[in-house]
């Protein structure tokens, strides 16, 4: 005999139809608790929506965004006009020293044809005692091929310019002698020397000191014989008068 289970409204509601109004009510609460709160509350939806996307939500530009960009252009321009500015001063600078070398080399350049050609007397405060060309059976070639300074014994003799030494010992009649090549190609020698401070090769300057005068030689007394040539050699001499004041010296 078979059993039915009887109808009505004290029967106990089976196990999928519980299910199915538990599912049921959710929805609704669903429908109008969760979603009536976000309708209720857009800054909770807002925070909800970013926590379930991460996605950040875009903010309006505020009134100072604009101020901060251009102060951040206006820096960037003065840090270039600095930099211009620095650079323009370094090409200055850099310009000037160029010109303050230029003027220095210039200037020594200048300061050195000055003392190329400064001349000065071979004997500081003398005389010429025997004049150029002067004639006496004293001179083998019958004429004084120079000049004589009027010196005592041990007083400084001076190159009267610039040049190179290409003798420097005894020269037989002239006694000890010294001859220089000139910078302007001439020739001097001095003669008649006690002794010699120079050797040949050696450069000299007007003024310097390259010997004493003496009485060494075929002489009748200390003196300074003093020559000007054309060659370093005997023979081809000129006036040396003449020649010291082509070069500003008066005697």
């Amino acid at each position: 005999m078979a059993f039915m289970c009887a109808t009505g409204k004290h029967r106990k509601p089976g196990r999928v139809k519980r299910t199915t109004a538990q599912a049921a009510g959710v929805a609704a609460l669903t429908t109008t608790g969760v979603i009536g709160t976000l309708a209720a509350s857009p800054a909770t939806a807002a925070e909800n929506t970013t926590e379930r996307t991460g996605l950040v939500p875009v903010l309006a530009m505020t009134e100072d965004v604009p101020e901060q960009i251009d102060a951040q252009a206006a820096a960037q321009q003065q840090a270039a006009e600095e930099k211009a500015a620095e650079e323009a001063a370094a090409k200055a600078a850099a310009e000037r020293a160029k010109e303050v070398r230029a003027a220095k080399a210039r200037a020594a350049r200048e300061a050195e044809r000055k003392r190329l050609n400064t001349f000065v007397a071979p004997i500081a405060h003398s005389y010429v005692s025997t004049a150029y060309q002067a004639g006496s059976s004293l001179w083998s070639s019958g004429s004084h091929t120079g000049v004589d300074f009027h010196a005592a014994s041990g007083t400084s003799v001076h190159a009267v310019g610039s040049g190179t030494v290409v003798s420097a010992g005894w020269g037989g009649a002239y006694g000890n002698q010294v001859v220089i090549r000139m910078a302007d190609g001439m020739y001097t020698q001095y003669g008649h020397l006690s002794s010699i401070g120079v050797t040949v090769g050696q450069k000299v300057v007007p003024g310097q000191q390259i010997g004493l005068s003496g009485a060494t030689g075929n002489v009748t007394g200390p003196h300074l014989h003093f020559e000007a040539r054309t060659t370093p050699e005997y023979g081809s001499d000129v006036d040396p008068v003449a020649y010291l004041r082509s070069h500003g010296v008066h005697i």
